[in-house]
């Protein structure tokens, strides 16, 4: 695990060109990942001009260009000099021999996948990425891995607790307010002290790549947000307190709004963010919504990362019928962040 310094030593400044530097992780060998990566990397016409940097083992790499008959011309890497032009270069974290197989979870996937992610965020970490994209893992491989993380925004939060699971799509956008844990810890969590530091957060992360004020909708936890007490009392003792100090400091949050509409008012509005109090208070409607091009974007990391919004998809990976439009949204989206972000932004503390 990367240990995280009170300032990272800068990478090499983008050439006089501006050229954008994403990385791109292979994610689970087992899984969908390593299709939709380059079948994504296939349609070069909907890429934007940058220099890709594909983290995975050249064998599984190359092997899947094979399966899936595809035609991407592979740079060799072997120094960030390298990356001065547009292209496709390959990191390979290849170990030896591997003997993955299609469709099944392993602690020997976990760890490749685990490895190719690591090693593109502790390069982006160094300045050396604008950007990071991920292929799907398996929480289950990581564990027979032995690895201690449930995937990939736990593992960023251990460096960055600025961190922030977020999801983007053309028709909505929606953060997190807690996300993989039970549904009971995600109704503990709902505090005052906390929803106001997460706001703060949220907003922060937010404006740097926002062109005009954001609006941010607080869904309520309880039906109707509790219908005025009658049905909970956490939107009276905690989230509208934590609103109206958010309001206080000059932030643009409303609410707590009913769940169960606070999407289709999100709809009418354009452009603002849904503020989620639980995983699939969230992820239900967005996904429905926005399921093959929505995008997982972790906000508050100073840089880029983005994610197709699906997992690994072990029922399909021998099928090889995996739909590439998330993964290409999930480039397109990094490298607009890219382009639009400036600076890390400061943690505001509550």
């Amino acid at each position: 695990m990367i240990k995280r310094t009170k300032r990272w030593p800068r990478g090499p400044e983008r050439s006089k060109s501006n050229l954008i530097r994403l990385g791109l992780t292979s994610g689970d060998p087992a899984g969908i990942g390593p299709e939709v990566l380059l079948k994504a990397l296939a349609c070069e016409k909907k890429l934007p001009t940058a220099a890709y940097l594909i983290f995975g083992p050249e064998e599984i790499i190359r092997r899947e260009i094979k399966a899936l008959k595809l035609k991407i011309n592979l740079l060799s890497f072997s120094h960030w000099e390298d990356m001065s032009q547009p292209g496709f270069y390959l990191f390979s974290t290849d170990d030896g021999p591997l003997s993955i197989k299609k469709g099944e979870p392993s602690a020997e996937a976990g760890q490749i996948s685990f490895k190719s992610f690591a090693r593109a965020i502790e390069m982006a970490s160094q300045g050396y990425l604008e950007a990071v994209v991920t292929a799907p893992v398996s929480k289950l491989s990581w564990s027979l891995a032995g690895l201690p993380w449930r995937g990939h925004t736990e593992y960023l939060e251990g460096i960055y607790p600025e961190a922030i699971m977020a999801f983007w799509s053309q028709k909505i956008r929606v953060a997190l307010f807690s996300h993989h844990v039970s549904l009971k810890q995600a109704m503990e969590k709902v505090k005052k002290a906390s929803l106001l530091e997460f706001f703060l957060r949220l907003e922060n992360s937010v404006r740097p790549l926002a062109r005009n004020k954001i609006e941010f909708l607080v869904a309520g936890l309880n039906p109707h947000a509790s219908e005025e007490g009658l049905l909970g009392e956490e939107e009276k003792k905690e989230i509208i307190p934590a609103i109206q100090e958010a309001q206080k400091r000059g932030l643009n949050f409303s609410g707590p709004y009913p769940p169960d509409t606070i999407f289709r008012m999100a709809l009418e509005k354009k452009g603002c963010w849904v503020v989620a109090l639980y995983h699939d208070q969230g992820l239900i409607a967005f996904k429905l919504m926005s399921f093959e091009k929505g995008v997982n974007v972790t906000l508050g990391l100073p840089f880029i990362r983005t994610s197709p919004d699906h997992g690994t998809a072990f029922d399909i990976a021998t099928k090889r019928i995996a739909s590439e439009q998330s993964m290409l949204a999930a480039i397109n989206l990094a490298y607009k962040m890219a382009r639009r972000s400036g600076p890390p932004a400061l943690h505001l503390s509550p």
